[in-house]
């Protein structure tokens, strides 16, 4: 019965050679264009910005210790990130509804807008970038990145110190 090769004894190790050197490159080229999208919008919102403004239109407004537990972020990280957004009027700092004192992040309607034209500028290019991609291997590439970033992820939660939230995908 054959086998599925793991790290530790992998039968290709060219294959891993090759793997982690592509995941390199495209880590720089990705922090290089900031996968920032076409035309105007291009390289203008870094990438916490676009983390953090994702994550508060995706589960709604949430106060700050909630927003950096979702991203797997410390709070005065969230706290630093959060505030030229608030700044600019991207995001919008309220009371709690049911707690006055608790503060609440939510994305302001300049913050949702802003977001929408980012993603579209954004969705402009992967669509440029796989324009001669079949479906499937759009969705098999999307697939495949998807759990590679799942599994980075949990090793990254596995290997946290225990009063450490460790980071989660975006």
């Amino acid at each position: 019965m054959p086998t599925t090769p793991d790290m530790t004894t992998a039968s290709d190790p060219g294959l891993l050679d090759t793997l982690q050197h592509q995941v390199a490159v495209f880590a720089r080229r990705a922090e290089q264009t900031r996968l920032g999208g076409v035309g105007q919008v291009r390289n203008s919102m870094d990438r916490a910005a676009y983390l953090l403004l994702n994550r508060l239109d995706k589960e709604g407004p949430m106060g700050v210790k909630a927003l950096a537990a979702s991203m797997g972020i410390d709070s005065s990280t969230v706290t630093r990130q959060v505030a030229p957004l608030v700044d600019t009027g991207l995001v919008k700092r309220t009371s709690h509804p049911e707690d006055g004192r608790a503060v609440v992040l939510q994305l302001s309607p300049r913050g949702q807008a802003r977001l929408d034209e980012v993603r579209s500028s954004r969705r402009e290019l992967m669509a440029e970038l796989t324009q001669d991609w079949a479906p499937e291997e759009r969705e098999s590439f999307t697939t495949l990145l998807t759990r590679f970033n799942t599994a980075l992820s949990a090793r990254q939660s596995s290997q946290a110190l225990p009063d450490t939230v460790a980071p989660a995908d975006s």
